[in-house]
């Protein structure tokens, strides 16, 4: 769907009218799910890019400014949520605006502190309250479920990427996720930890944003940037401060090399490098 900065403009000004003098500019970095725009200095518009991602709007905006509680990271906090309208057919939200940069553009970045910080956000995310929280299901596309509901998608990417991976060693990390499961109550996940989902300042982790796929179930789903942006030390200091037990770990492993396949056939795809540096990690880890 094409949202330009116009459609914004229409729809502040007739809903909210208070900021209808702010100047509206899009962020230099698109997501996929959403658009993102800037308005004024201090606030931000966040519309969904098509209809499988409306419902993150109301969750979002229902849940974020009790996690935003319980968390020491900054995250997203709505301050207003709007409605269909100005030929826009989807509910969508305004945010405080997050300064900083991602972690991939930051030439100034301390790694090392990155994944111990990232680390002890998850820890802390773990630890904000579940009654009334969205169960893990299709508005999370299955993040905080167990990585088998992507079963039949992961042995058909594998026939289809035949002998340009390494068939055996991708089923053996499946197996091994396969062999375990989430035994505690159902604990709070993002659903999409990603560079592109944090936000630096002076080279330290500033914020975790876009909690679309957030929900309440196995946070193995969020450990998989072990493998898509850290090295192996930093995947030392991000394991110990997410303080989680092996068998996580092993479904993250499905998690991860299941992303890294189904991209993998894809080399267009914006998230192609990241994929073939976890797909590298994974089979390295696996021959070690």
């Amino acid at each position: 769907m094409e949202i330009t900065d116009d459609t914004v403009r229409a729809l502040v000004s007739e809903q909210f009218p208070r900021w209808a003098d702010l100047p509206v500019t899009p962020v230099p970095e698109q997501g996929h799910d959403n658009r993102t725009f800037r308005l004024g200095d201090e606030l931000s518009v966040r519309l969904p890019s098509g209809d499988g991602y409306v419902a993150a709007v109301a969750k979002e905006d229902t849940h974020l400014p009790l996690i935003a509680r319980h968390v020491g990271t900054t995250v997203p906090v709505p301050v207003a949520s709007g409605e269909p309208g100005a030929g826009y057919p989807h509910p969508w939200s305004v945010r405080e605006w997050i300064p900083g940069t991602t972690p991939d553009h930051d030439d100034d970045l301390d790694r090392l502190a990155l994944a111990r910080e990232l680390g002890t956000f998850l820890r802390e995310l773990r630890s904000v309250p579940t009654e009334g929280a969205p169960w893990a299901g299709w508005h999370s596309f299955h993040r905080g479920n167990h990585p088998s509901a992507w079963g039949h998608s992961f042995q058909e990417t594998l026939r289809e990427l035949g002998d340009s991976v390494d068939t055996d060693a991708c089923r053996s990390v499946w197996a091994d996720a396969m062999c375990t499961a989430w035994a505690g109550d159902p604990v709070w996940f993002h659903g999409d930890v990603a560079p592109g989902n944090l936000l630096t300042r002076d080279g330290r982790l500033a914020a975790v944003i876009d909690f679309g796929t957030c929900g309440v179930g196995d946070p193995a789903c969020d450990l998989v940037i072990a493998w898509t942006f850290f090295t192996p030390a930093e995947r030392a200091v991000f394991r110990d401060a997410v303080a989680l037990p092996d068998d996580t770990w092993a479904r993250a492993r499905g998690w991860a090399i299941w992303k890294a396949l189904i991209t993998l056939g894809n080399p267009d795809s914006p998230l192609h490098p990241q994929q073939v540096q976890a797909y590298e990690e994974l089979m390295a880890e696996h021959r070690g």
